[in-house]
Parts: structure tokens; C-alpha cells; sequence
């Protein structure tokens, strides 16, 4: 009985101790953010501020510069989602659709094709920029929202197809046999039956994308134009931006504003998160 009491309060310490280390830098970006430039430097970095002043998180939202531009980082915020909605979207439907036929329709050379598709989760996205830039060339659509949203759906197609081809892959075969001997097609099975059964990866899908693109610096670095950049590059921009006094706060404040809406994906969906890849999503 001692012995187990022990083992607990060491894996509680142990746990404890993680999370003090995951959670002091969010702790010290938030209690910075709400100190003055005075407070900053006559304190020290674990220091409570003194009053939540929360200037510095009206100067990062709409009056900071990042280069030239002194909107702070409200331009570059909705430019993220005007980017991360579609394409969560349109990647999370493509991918389903991928997975359902490679898995509950399969056909000669299935198993090559979605081989093939792999080589997509481990490739580095490097070697695609060059490549890519030159069809959003041809296409029309560089160095704008809409071409960033394409990037974005095909960068995820590989991720999204796995996700849903592994938790097809458990649904029995007997229940589309079924729905075909009795008259339904591809798309009525694929609606009435597969989609109602998808939820939990469905929600891993989109959490998983959301993250993922809202995330992204190399491709909003390498495609995006002057009125098309997203959060992270502003932040980046803002971050590096020169002047005669270095203003942490509004860093900081720039900072949680940029990684917000994950912070909140994540408290308010992430048990649907866990339950998404407990029911599937890494089986195969």
C-alpha cells in the first residue's frame, strides 16, 4: 500500500513538474503583456504585473508596425481566416472522399496509389516551393489568398486521405455490400451511411488542419503577396521590426493573439480530438 501511495505522488510530481515546464513560457507571455515598458525593466520575468494593462494588446492588434505597415496585426489575422476556413474545409471533404474509396472501393492499384500518397506525409515541403510557385504562376492565383488556400489543400491531402482511409478501414465491408444489393450508389452510400459514421475523425481532420495551416510560416512566407500574408509572417514582420526601444509587451501580446485561436481549439474540442483517434484514426 506504500509502496503504490509512492508511485502515485512520484507520477503526480513528475507530472506536475511537465507542466510547469510546458506551461512558464505561456505564463511569462501573458504576465508580460500586461506590464508597461517601466514595469518590464525595473522587474523581473516571473513578476505578476502590477494592474492588467492591456495597451500593449491594443497596440498589437491595430497600431504596432510590422515594416511600413502600422495596422498591427488585425490585417494579417483575418487574412489567416480568410485561409484556414476553406481550406480546412475543402482538404478535410477531399481527403474523406480519398479515404472512402480507397478503402471501402478499392480498385487495381489502390494500395500502389495511396502508397504513393504517403510520400506526401514525410516529404519536407522544401522541395515543393519551387515547383509550386511555378503553378500558381500558371494558374493566376500567386501571391494571393486563393492561391495560399490551394497550397494549403493540397499540402493536407496526403495527412487527411490517411486519417479517413485508416478509420474506413473499420467499418465493415458487409455494411456497404449491403447498401449496394439494395440499389444505393457511391455517393447515397457514401452520405447516408459513411458520413454518419465519421464524426469522431471528422473532428480530428479538422482540428489536426486548423492547427496545422494556421501554424504555417513556410508557405505563407514563400506565396503570400503584400495584402495576402497570414498571422504568422505578421508576427514574424512585427517581431523583427526595428526601433529605439525594444517593446516586449507588445511582442508578447502579438504573440498569444497569433496562437489564440489554437489555444481555444484545443480547450474546447480536444476531448473530441482524443476520442477521434482512439476510435481510429491510427488504425490500418
Amino acid at each position: 500500500m506504500i509502496a503504490k501511495n509512492l508511485s502515485r505522488v512520484l507520477i503526480y510530481g513528475v507530472l506536475l513538474l511537465a507542466a510547469f515546464f510546458f506551461l512558464a513560457p505561456m505564463y511569462v507571455m501573458l504576465a508580460t503583456s500586461f506590464k508597461d515598458a517601466e514595469e518590464i525593466r525595473s522587474g523581473n520575468l516571473l513578476s505578476l504585473p502590477h494592474a492588467l494593462n492591456f495597451e500593449a494588446w491594443q497596440l498589437a492588434w491595430s497600431t504596432a508596425c510590422t515594416g511600413t505597415d502600422c495596422r498591427g496585426l488585425q490585417p494579417f489575422f483575418w487574412n489567416s481566416v480568410l485561409i484556414v476556413f476553406p481550406a480546412v474545409i475543402i482538404s478535410t471533404l477531399w481527403g474523406a472522399i480519398n479515404g472512402y474509396v480507397l478503402s471501402l472501393w478499392k480498385f487495381k492499384g489502390s494500395e500502389v496509389l495511396f502508397g504513393f500518397m504517403l510520400f506526401g506525409v514525410f516529404m519536407p515541403f522544401q522541395v515543393v516551393l519551387l515547383p509550386m510557385s511555378q503553378i500558381l504562376g500558371w494558374l493566376g492565383i500567386s501571391s494571393s489568398v486563393y492561391g495560399l488556400i490551394f497550397v494549403h489543400c493540397l499540402a493536407g491531402l496526403a495527412g487527411t486521405t490517411l486519417f479517413f482511409r485508416n478509420y474506413y478501414a473499420a467499418i465493415p465491408k458487409e455494411l456497404v455490400n449491403a447498401a449496394r444489393i439494395d440499389g444505393a450508389g457511391f455517393w447515397r452510400i457514401f452520405i447516408r451511411i459513411i458520413v454518419p459514421l465519421s464524426t469522431p475523425i471528422v473532428m480530428v481532420t479538422l482540428i489536426w488542419q486548423f492547427t496545422n495551416i494556421w501554424n504555417d510560416f513556410l508557405f505563407g512566407v514563400a506565396f503570400s503577396g503584400a495584402d495576402s500574408k497570414p498571422i504568422t509572417v505578421g508576427l514574424n514582420n512585427m517581431v523583427n521590426t526595428t526601433s529605439s526601444v525594444k517593446n516586449y509587451n507588445v511582442d508578447m501580446a502579438a504573440a498569444v493573439i497569433a496562437g489564440l485561436p489554437t489555444i481555444l481549439i484545443y480547450v474546447l474540442a480536444g476531448k473530441f480530438f482524443v476520442k477521434g483517434l482512439t476510435a481510429g484514426a491510427v488504425k490500418g
